[in-house]
């Protein structure tokens, strides 16, 4: 069962707050879940940009994913401080030994938990029967809060990996 993102993303925001997704390479413990949930918590209620606080908000979905998200409606989020989001999830990185920057390690739902394929081997999943169509897409490539509750898990077919590989 996949989740319902309007339920669970801030209503409070604008449909246009810029969201940031970081997919770790293997998904989480429980204990590094409430340890990252905690280190992401303290963040945000420090979240400044250009000395502004950021109405800001970060959870994990999935298990695997860390999501990040500014209303800039409020406060526009400027280099520095976006510079403190990526720090912070290269602290996370570092201190649970992931890797949440590979974009090469693409996400699927797939028999009811996200399963990891390197881009590499896309097209024998498809070839093979592993990954069809119909399957669904984590896109991480959206930008913002109202694109990834339409966009950010989709059908293979209607992806832009799926332009490129499905025929």
């Amino acid at each position: 069962m996949t989740v319902h993102l309007p339920n669970i993303l801030p209503t409070h925001f604008h449909p246009q707050s810029k969201v940031w997704i970081y997919q770790a390479n293997r998904i989480f413990t429980m204990n590094e879940i409430f340890e990252i949930e905690s280190i992401l918590e303290n963040f945000v209620d420090q979240w400044k940009s250009h000395g502004a606080p950021v109405k800001g908000f970060a959870t994990i979905l999935y298990g695997q994913f860390i999501i990040l998200m500014a209303d800039e409606s409020i406060t526009s989020v400027g280099g520095c401080s976006t510079d403190s989001s990526v720090h912070i999830i290269k602290e996370i990185e570092k201190k649970f030994g992931l890797q949440m920057f590979n974009r090469e390690l693409l996400a699927f739902w797939i028999k009811d938990k996200v399963q990891t394929v390197p881009y590499s081997q896309v097209g024998y999943a498809i070839e093979n029967g592993i990954l069809a169509k119909d399957s669904l897409y984590f896109n991480n490539l959206v930008n913002n809060k109202a694109d990834m509750e339409a966009q950010w898990l989709q059908p293979l077919s209607e992806s832009w990996l799926g332009k490129k590989f499905i025929k």
